[in-house]
């Protein structure tokens, strides 16, 4: 197993009488990119304010590296926070130059960077505009640029394409991808499920301040079911020790397999029963299924906001 680069062990947090986190405890290893997922309050900008030495954690330990974080170890963080923070009346070329500089580049080679950026994420033709007449997703490529542009070794990531198209999304994720394939380890807060399926090693949810589900893909989706059968039929569903019936509409089914039951053997007891099946297939659960189990229908509402939210 490879080493672990952040390390979070028996970490409590206490505001007043109010306690955010009880005894968290995880690892994120070199070189990986680890999904930290949880609904609105759950407790994952407390976690990462804790880590990053802005807040004094009540116990526990938080380590980067072997030790706590300190600002003058910066230059080996990239941290994309949620709220966007940049000089907004200046132009955009000066801000990328300006951050480059102080992350310790030269300015010249902070400058060629940017502008190769910029003509990779379509906005080359805009280096010379002020910051606030860029759209919103706009801003936030520069913000991302900003992040990656001393090729840190640590990436921690709040929603890095929270209201994106699908179009920027799949550039924006290409380029994270890029930089854990330049060897850098990348915490991806996020609640778009399908960008942690497709870039994820690990993954933890958070609720309630605790940890409901902690470890690979293939290891939370075992968790919580591990195999579906997705049908369209007609004719009702009977009940059966062999599944369980986690989606019933009139002709749309999903099914969670109990353990060691042989598929074709659902299928012939449902053609015994009399429902006429016009599909059948089998997957695992998805993560954005599982996400609506421990969150709840609010929550469901939640993560639909934010993916269709605009820039």
């Amino acid at each position: 197993m490879s080493e672990a680069l952040v390390h979070i062990d028996g970490f409590r947090m206490e505001f007043g009488d109010t306690t955010v986190i009880r005894d968290l405890s995880f690892d994120v290893h070199k070189g990986e990119t680890f999904g930290f997922l949880g609904s609105n309050g759950s407790g994952k900008t407390t976690t990462i304010r804790a880590l990053l030495g802005i807040y004094e954690p009540t116990a526990g330990i938080l380590h980067i590296d072997g030790k706590p974080f300190r600002p003058e170890a910066g230059e080996r963080l990239g941290y994309l926070p949620e709220e966007r923070g940049l000089y907004k009346k200046e132009k955009v070329i000066d801000v990328m130059t300006y951050f480059g500089r102080l992350k310790g580049m030269d300015r010249n080679t902070a400058k060629r960077w940017s502008l190769a950026y910029l003509e990779r994420v379509a906005l080359a033709n805009k280096a010379g505009l002020l910051l606030d007449k860029l759209s919103g997703g706009e801003q936030q490529k520069v913000q991302l640029g900003v992040t990656i542009m001393n090729e840190p070794e640590l990436l921690i990531l709040d929603e890095p394409t929270k209201g994106f198209d699908p179009v920027n999304r799949r550039l924006l994720m290409d380029i994270i991808d890029g930089q854990k394939t330049k060897g850098a380890t990348v915490v991806m807060v996020t609640h778009q499920m399908e960008e942690v399926e497709r870039l994820c090693d690990r993954v933890i949810l958070l609720k309630n301040g605790t940890s409901e589900a902690y470890g690979t893909i293939d290891e939370v989706q075992d968790q919580y079911g591990g195999r579906i059968i997705r049908l369209k039929h007609t004719g009702p569903i009977p009940a059966s020790p062999h599944y369980t019936a986690t989606l019933n509409e009139t002709n749309y089914s999903e099914l969670s397999i109990t353990d060691d039951t042989d598929e074709a053997d659902i299928l012939r007891e449902l053609v015994a029963a009399g429902v006429a099946v016009r599909s059948f297939t089998t997957t695992k659960i998805s993560l954005e299924e599982i996400f609506i189990r421990v969150y709840g229908d609010q929550n469901r509402a939640d993560a639909a906001a934010y993916q269709l939210a605009g820039p």
